[in-house]
C-alpha cells in the first residue's frame, strides 16, 4: 500500500516538474525540472523491480542530459556575448 502511495506521489510531482519544465521562460529552472523528471522516473524503476534501467535512467537521463544541457546554454551565452 505504502508502495501505490509513494507511486503516486511520485507521478504527481513528475507532472508538474513537466508543466514547469514547458511553460517556466527561465531555461535553468526548464533543465533543473527535467532533471528532477528523470531522477523521479529511475525511483520508479526501482520500485517496479528494474534497477539495470533505474540505473541508466538515473546515470543519462538525470545526469548526463543535465549536464549536456547546461554546457550547450553555456555555449551559446558565450557566443552571444562575443557578439
Amino acid at each position: 500500500m505504502i508502495y501505490l502511495i509513494l507511486l503516486l506521489v511520485f507521478g504527481l510531482i513528475m507532472i508538474i516538474m513537466a508543466f514547469t519544465a514547458i511553460h517556466h521562460k527561465n531555461l535553468q529552472v526548464a533543465v533543473i525540472a527535467s532533471g528532477i523528471i528523470s531522477l523521479l522516473a529511475s525511483v520508479v524503476y526501482v520500485f517496479l523491480a528494474a534497477p539495470d534501467v533505474a540505473i541508466t535512467e538515473a546515470s543519462i537521463g538525470s545526469a548526463l542530459t543535465v549536464v549536456i544541457f547546461f554546457y550547450v546554454l553555456n555555449k551559446i551565452r558565450r557566443s552571444n556575448d562575443q557578439e
